[in-house]
């Protein structure tokens, strides 16, 4: 397509015949980029694009102040909550294998659960946070692997099961906690030694290898004061996951072309990707949050806004759930102290973009580059 060809612009003025050769990917990139880092204060970005098959990667500033050391496209950085769409696609394959339904209640999975309000919420309820209205965060007093339980045996439920959406980490979290129970083994053993390597990924971790740390990024508070993410109850399920922009392409890839992969782990994408419910434009997925394509930018700011993380919503369910088959956006944010993510793409169009920074800045930022560059691609 003419759009990813390089553009060439010949300076007649200064040789004839003499041209410089410009990628017009790059330019809208750097357009976008580069007034970004100055106005919130980035020190390091990584920006990776996929179209038709083709990637590119465009890197800016340094991945750390004190050594630095320029971020490029292995640099590591936390990608929080984006985490959750890996946890989701481990939720959906132990489905695929038959070692859970969405249906089972959360109960049935977990017997510790036995007796509490978990009896009579599914796993589909915990993987799309409409449960009932657990919160945004663990309590405190309860964030930590060895309280963790305590606070779901505890738990009484705000709304009707199904109800509300409320975004929500011991949702999703208990979700892939469950998950990986239903399959006999710890999560992070199963995303390390199964899911990763099936979906080719050999740069993304939940514990940073320490050959890997030199590539591991600083992040930066909005102080500018150097943090890392630090351990809580179910963190690797919800917001743990550490990789590259290389390896995070790879997998958006691997989510628009699954047919290269096992054919349970392709039900599992289609799962991630499929519709269960809607809050205005946004469509709720498992780990993914969708939009038909197009769609405005307005509307996508909208579903990423601060009031959809933490205010609930009445949730209206979709019968039969949207088939993952339709021209969607398929999009998910991710923040941790010192680090913000943002990932989207359009399987119909063939195009994504991965924005990684090692500073937690406004998400409406990382919406509207995402936006002006896709829109660029599917012109």
């Amino acid at each position: 397509m003419d759009r990813l060809k390089t553009l060439v612009v010949c300076l007649g003025l200064l040789t004839a015949g003499q041209c410089v050769a410009q990628d017009p990917i790059e330019s809208v990139v750097n357009a976008a980029v580069n007034p970004l880092m100055q106005t919130q204060g980035i020190a390091g970005m990584a920006v990776a694009v996929t179209a038709n098959g083709k990637q590119h990667f465009f890197n800016y500033g340094v991945a750390s102040k004190e050594t630095a050391k320029p971020v490029t496209e292995n640099t590591l950085f936390e990608i929080g909550s984006v985490s959750k769409t890996y946890t989701a696609t481990l939720a959906a394959y132990a489905q695929a294998l038959g070692k859970l339904s969405f249906s089972d209640k959360a109960g049935q999975v977990l017997p510790a659960l036995r007796g509490s309000a978990l009896d009579n919420i599914s796993m589909l309820q915990l993987g799309t946070y409409s449960a009932g209205g657990l919160p945004l965060q663990f309590p405190a007093q309860f964030d930590s692997a060895e309280k963790m339980l305590g606070y779901y045996q505890q738990w009484t439920p705000a709304y009707a099961p199904g109800s509300h959406r409320l975004y929500s980490n011991p949702s999703i979290g208990l979700f892939g906690y469950l998950a990986a129970h239903s399959m006999g083994q710890p999560f992070d053993q199963l995303m390390e030694n199964t899911l990763l390597p099936k979906l080719g990924l050999k740069h993304t971790f939940l514990k940073v290898p320490q050959k890997q740390m030199g590539l591991y990024a600083q992040g930066y508070n909005k102080q500018g004061e150097p943090v890392r993410v630090t351990p809580g109850a179910l963190d690797s399920e919800a917001y743990g996951v550490k990789t590259s922009a290389a390896d995070l392409l790879r997998f958006v890839e691997a989510n628009m072309h699954p047919a290269t992969l096992e054919r349970p782990l392709q039900q599992a994408i289609a799962l991630t990707h499929t519709g269960y419910y809607s809050v205005g434009d946004m469509t709720q997925g498992l780990g993914w949050e969708l939009y038909h394509y197009p769609v405005t930018l307005d509307r996508l700011l909208a579903g990423n806004s601060t009031p959809m993380a933490m205010q609930a919503h009445e949730a209206q369910w979709l019968s039969p759930p949207q088939s993952p088959t339709q021209d969607l956006l398929i999009n998910k944010t991710g923040s941790t102290g010192g680090f913000g993510a943002y990932v989207a793409f359009v399987p119909s169009k063939d195009i994504g973009i991965v924005i990684l920074a090692n500073k937690n800045y406004p998400i409406a930022e990382r919406v509207e580059i995402a936006h002006q560059v896709l829109s660029a691609l599917s012109r």
